[in-house]
């Protein structure tokens, strides 16, 4: 039974390309499967989340994270009668349009980009990637998802303008996302807020006296474990005290989130849309915890001087790649170079290097800048 402003299958709005229903799977599983049987999601094993390889194989990638969004995003929708379908569909791919080495390649190619009037959007290259960079199928470009997926992905972070993003008119800017939507950013939160605490632990960059310290919602939790497991290790207490934040914070979505609907008098989804402010949210007490969870991993862990190097490192390379393939457009790949013909140099280029992983632009750097440099040398 799904609630009265739940976005129903049977109400979408469809595809850019109509195409016959499939038997035994409705649009939003559809979608849900295309997006995982995608090049781009496949390449997200091999993007950085915040931690590279150096580290562990054991922390989170681009798409360990995207995995454990999506779990949360199924537990939410699920208990407050959502389309579970569609919200696992946009958590899948929420992410797809994030460049390789995490946040610090984000930044870089913005960057780029606004030496050339452009700029780089995760969630906007989000929209190209399955739009017109992934090519699966012979009767069209892209992976020709719903409407309300492609909604999702530019609205679910962010209120885009109609005036600065006439592109994007055809997604109801002036309207609120369905609640699908809304879900996605904030348990994009839950799923990093916990995991980069618990990576940042094992990678010995956060320690356990500074976690108490900088996440009281965290020390809470970690004095009743160790109340009820005196003698267990301190990773396990540990493992106990940040599953309960976990859980306090996904509760109290699904709990805030509801009465908010409820005291809004929400009785469809034309209304839900129509509503001056999104609805999903957490209470106050329970966002103030996560506001000082996450000013304490940007503190401690995002800009600790550990992780410079490696910041530095992914600035470079995407730097190089990046004003190399400028100034030589013939080195991209074929289909780019038919790209470039007809659209701006420079998007193009960032189209290419976006999707690239990290170990690929590594790779490329050096056949292109030092095997040019070897020949130079000659």
């Amino acid at each position: 039974m799904l609630a009265p402003y739940a976005v129903r299958v049977e109400d979408s709005r469809g595809r850019r390309y109509p195409e016959p229903p499939h038997p035994y799977r409705n649009p939003f599983q559809r979608d849900r499967d295309r997006v995982i049987h995608a090049r781009a999601f496949r390449r997200l094993e091999n993007k950085t989340q915040v931690f590279t390889r150096r580290y562990s194989d054991h922390f989170r990638t681009r798409l360990t994270h995207t995995m454990e969004v999506a779990q949360i995003s199924r537990t939410i929708a699920g208990a407050l009668n959502l389309n579970v379908d569609l919200v696992e569909a946009l958590a899948l791919v929420h992410d797809l349009g994030h460049p390789p080495f995490g946040h610090a390649g984000e930044r870089t190619l913005d960057l780029l980009m606004q030496q050339h009037g452009e700029f780089f959007d995760h969630n906007l290259q989000a929209l190209r990637t399955v739009e017109e960079m992934e090519l699966r199928y012979a009767e069209f470009h892209g992976l020709n998802l719903t409407f309300e997926v492609r909604e999702g992905i530019v609205k679910h972070s962010h209120d885009y303008s109609e005036v600065e993003h006439p592109e994007l008119g055809e997604y109801l800017l002036n309207l609120r996302p369905p609640l699908e939507a809304q879900l996605i950013d904030l348990t994009d939160e839950i799923a990093y807020s916990t995991a980069d605490l618990d990576d940042g632990f094992e990678s010995k960059l956060l320690r356990l006296a500074e976690i108490r310290r900088g996440a009281p919602v965290f020390e809470q939790f970690y004095v009743e474990a160790e109340v009820k497991y005196p003698s267990a290790p301190e990773k396990l207490k540990f493992n106990e005290a940040l599953k309960q934040v976990l859980n306090r914070f996904v509760t109290d979505l699904i709990e805030n989130t509801r009465r908010r609907v409820c005291e809004a008098g929400i009785g469809s989804l034309d209304e839900l849309r129509q509503y001056p402010e999104r609805l999903a949210a957490f209470s106050p007490e329970v966002e103030r915890e996560r506001r000082q969870a996450k000013s304490f991993l940007y503190a401690s862990l995002y800009n600790c001087k550990a992780l410079d190097p490696e910041k530095r490192k992914a600035e470079k390379i995407i730097t190089e790649v990046f004003n190399h393939l400028m100034a030589h457009p013939d080195a991209l790949p074929e289909l780019y170079q038919k790209r470039a013909h007809s659209e701006k140099l420079a998007r193009v280029v960032c189209d290419y290097i976006a999707g690239m992983t990290d170990h690929y632009i590594e790779d490329l750097r050096k056949k292109l800048l030092d095997g040019k440099a070897g020949r130079a040398a000659l």
